[in-house]
């Protein structure tokens, strides 16, 4: 898995680059074909960091998540929850769609009888 930590108005650390690499790491628990994880860091007016994580995953499209906040490592931990909450709703409706079998047939209705309409 890639992973690109960009800031805007903002210097990436060591520290942040290792609080996002610990965070990114987590997301292949969530979905198997992650390829790219992006994250981009902007400083805004005052004190105020938004947090961008956008999740490149092969053949399906991006997921994306977003968070405003005061204290930029909060923000970064919640946009990650987001990502993953995003990613175990995706990976669930996959297995949903894989395992739908044929329909139930009513036991009230017997395949000799047709309906008339």
């Amino acid at each position: 898995m890639l992973l690109t930590v960009t800031g805007k108005h903002i210097e990436i650390t060591d520290a942040i680059r290792s609080h996002v690499q610990e965070k990114a790491d987590k997301l292949p628990r969530f979905h198997n074909n992650i390829r790219h994880v992006e994250v981009v860091i902007e400083s805004g007016e005052g004190v105020n960091y938004s947090v961008e994580v956008i999740t490149h995953i092969e053949h399906e499209e991006l997921v994306l998540a977003k968070e405003l906040g005061t204290d930029m490592y909060a923000a970064l931990d919640a946009a990650f929850r987001k990502t993953e909450r995003q990613l175990k709703k995706r990976k669930e409706k996959q297995r949903d769609n894989k395992h739908s079998g044929s329909p139930v047939p009513d036991p009230l209705e017997s395949p000799d009888q047709e309906s008339v309409a």
